[in-house]
């Protein structure tokens, strides 16, 4: 199985506040270096979601694409592209950090509808979709969501400061909300 994974380490490079790790379609972000900002941007239809232990200076984010990997048909694995393998790919790679099973705060945002009419619309509804899916997935991995913002029709930025854990984000237009 292949991973798109892009893990960090604060023994291992310094960065600035202002430095931010951009997570991309279907791509898995972990960090123990309290200085990162993790950050999805552009989620329509697709699924941010932040895992982060504060006490340890841990934490990840993946951005789920679609709900289930049966729909993926050939080529390489992303696991952070479907929602069923997403979460227990970013639950294992928080835990090799340092993460406490226990202390995990999880927060997601996305799942807009984005499109009224065409192939977004009506039965396919991926947005609804991918956030039914990741709560599935949670709770089948036996984790709580604390926080969420998902729906409507606007895409979002989400980002998290590892050192912190604080979750922001941002609908477009708008200005970023803690989460």
């Amino acid at each position: 199985m292949t991973t798109s994974t892009v893990t960090t380490n604060a023994n291992t490079r310094s960065r600035s506040l202002a430095d931010s790790l951009k997570v991309g379609l279907g791509q898995l972000v972990v960090s123990s270096d309290p200085t990162d900002v993790l950050v999805a941007v552009g989620l329509g239809s697709c699924i941010g979601l932040v895992m982060a232990d504060t006490s340890r200076k841990v934490a990840g984010m993946v951005h789920v694409m679609l709900p289930d990997s049966a729909l993926h048909t050939s080529g390489q694995m992303l696991h952070g592209k479907y929602a069923d393998t997403a979460i227990p790919a970013l639950l294992d790679a928080v835990l090799r950090l340092g993460a406490d099973r226990n202390r995990l705060v999880i927060k997601m945002a996305g799942g807009s509808q984005m499109f009224s009419s065409g192939s977004g619309a009506g039965v396919l509804n991926i947005g609804t979709r991918n956030a039914v899916a990741v709560r599935e997935s949670l709770s089948k991995a036996g984790l709580k969501l604390q926080a969420a913002q998902t729906g409507g029709s606007v895409g979002r930025t989400l980002d998290v400061t590892v050192g912190t854990g604080v979750v922001t984000v941002r609908a477009v237009g708008g200005a970023a909300q803690p989460l």
